[in-house]
């Protein structure tokens, strides 16, 4: 699981705790980590949903609502009552909201944030403590080219996972000294359940965004189960990262993924160069 060595070495399979298996990216992780031999912790906040996941010494389900830290200090708990470690966290759940920036209701805006910003930063919380001290572990993040590159109708979703990509890169500095590892994973569409009962948007409609913010929520709508991308081939790329023992800092999956990304870099490399000049002259002379 990791180059670096531990405290305890993992002489059994690894320890997978994956939030968000009701659906999409999370299930299909879940079924490829059980079918690894993994043990493996499936999370929903309906875990009724798991139940053809099939319970047994193997497979831990339990309820797990994120935004509720009594939840995730139980899952954490039980967790390591079970198994006695974790090997993998996956920062799965998350929700989405459409709208153009100006159209944007606060109420579901917050609630978005509490999901992906403040979930994510909770289980992370509540997962350090037992890695630091075995020395070992990897988490992984569930962000999306919209952490990567803003997108009309998607305003405060990228909001949501630029800050995940911010917190992922400061958490990698701080605790890879210590033998764990970070990595992001970024989809472009997948036929998972996000641009339908997993989004929301807002009731709120201005003419002037009709072009921009207001196309790409029609179009997101209309590609729900049509999208490239494939959740079982998705889920085989993430477990095969962790697995190599040393996985990326970004996963890109998707061809729009890593179009989309490197078209970011050069845009991001011309702005910047364009600007150099000006950059460099606001010091104070040397």
């Amino acid at each position: 699981m990791n180059a670096s060595p531990s405290k305890t070495p993992v002489t059994e399979p690894p320890v997978w705790l994956i939030t968000g298996c009701s659906t999409g990216f999370g299930l299909e992780l879940a079924k490829e980590c059980i079918e690894r031999g993994y043990r493996t912790v499936v999370t929903a906040r309906d875990p009724s949903k798991l139940e053809d996941l099939g319970a047994s010494d193997q497979v831990l389900v339990l309820e797990l609502d994120v935004t509720r830290p009594d939840q995730a200090e139980a899952a954490i708990k039980s967790t390591l009552g079970r198994f006695g470690r974790i090997d993998v966290l996956v920062n799965n759940a998350g929700i989405g909201y459409f709208a153009a920036v100006e159209e944007s209701e606060e109420p579901e805006v917050r609630k978005m944030f509490d999901v992906n910003v403040f979930g994510t930063g909770r289980m992370i919380w509540a997962v350090l403590p037992g890695m630091r001290e075995q020395r070992s572990g990897c988490i992984v993040n569930v962000s999306s080219l919209a952490g990567l590159r803003g997108f009309p109708a998607l305003g405060y979703y990228n909001a949501t996972k630029f800050a995940v990509e911010g917190l992922s890169a400061a958490l990698r500095h701080e605790v890879e000294p210590l033998g764990l590892q970070v990595m992001v994973v970024e989809p472009s569409g997948f036929r998972t359940d996000w641009a339908g009962r997993s989004a929301n948007e807002s009731a709120v409609r201005i003419d002037d965004y009709s072009a921009t913010a207001g196309k790409v929520r029609a179009a997101l709508r209309q590609s729900t189960g049509d999208e490239p991308g494939d959740p079982v081939r998705g889920a085989k790329a993430i477990v095969d990262a962790v697995a190599s023992g040393n996985p990326p800092h970004h996963l890109l999956l998707g061809n729009d993924a890593f179009e989309g990304a490197m078209a970011r870099v050069e845009h991001l490399r011309q702005d910047f160069a364009a600007g150099e000049a000006v950059a460099r002259a606001a010091d104070f002379p040397k």
